[in-house]
């Protein structure tokens, strides 16, 4: 079964990129322990910092 993407999925996010130094995709949010620990294992929880990474939203919008 093919997981849907919902609208605050961390693969779509601005803030979502790809670090060299580890080898993997991080979160360039700056996050305090709470928050974090609440984002990890809530699965309910909606990230405050969550932004659209689809730079052609806003062109789409204006055609």
């Amino acid at each position: 079964m093919k997981k849907k993407e919902t609208a605050h999925s961390c693969t779509s996010c601005a803030f979502y990129s790809y670090d060299e130094e580890y080898g993997a995709y991080v979160c360039d949010v700056d996050m305090d322990e709470d928050e974090y620990i609440r984002f990890i294992s809530d699965s309910h929880y909606a990230c405050p910092y969550y932004r659209n990474g689809d730079d052609y939203r806003i062109v789409r919008k204006q055609m």
